[in-house]
């Protein structure tokens, strides 16, 4: 299973970015994205379910952030909007295996791609 992260870059305050997922993937399984900022721990940042129906979001993204699927291209999608300084970090998509709901826990997940560089300059 690999899980690739494109779409990271160089951004001004209050831009926007479109970060991709793609994932060689033959079984349902539910997507979710985390981020590490330098010196902090990794975090969870949104989530989908297997059929896209259910999302969740961290309080620091909700409104801004917005987490898609598309199952036929077997992607996943973070649109990023109003990006802030502190949105500046790494950002993963991972997965978790056999799971129709959404999932957030770090630790639950099965596999995890490399990560991208998302910097928000202000």
């Amino acid at each position: 299973v690999q899980l690739v992260e494109s779409g990271g870059g160089l951004v001004q305050a209050g831009g926007s970015l479109r970060l991709s997922c793609a994932a060689s993937v033959r079984t349902a399984y539910a997507m979710s994205w985390f981020r590490q900022a330098p010196g902090k721990e990794r975090e969870f940042v949104a989530a989908i379910s297997w059929g896209g129906g259910r999302t969740a979001y961290a309080d620091s993204v909700k409104g801004r952030f917005t987490v898609s699927r598309d199952n036929a291209k077997n992607t996943g999608y973070l649109q990023m909007n109003s990006l802030k300084p502190e949105d500046t970090a790494v950002y993963y998509c991972a997965a978790v295996l056999k799971q129709l709901g959404v999932a957030t826990n770090p630790d639950g997940m099965d596999y995890w791609g490399k990560g991208t560089l998302v910097t928000v300059s202000s």
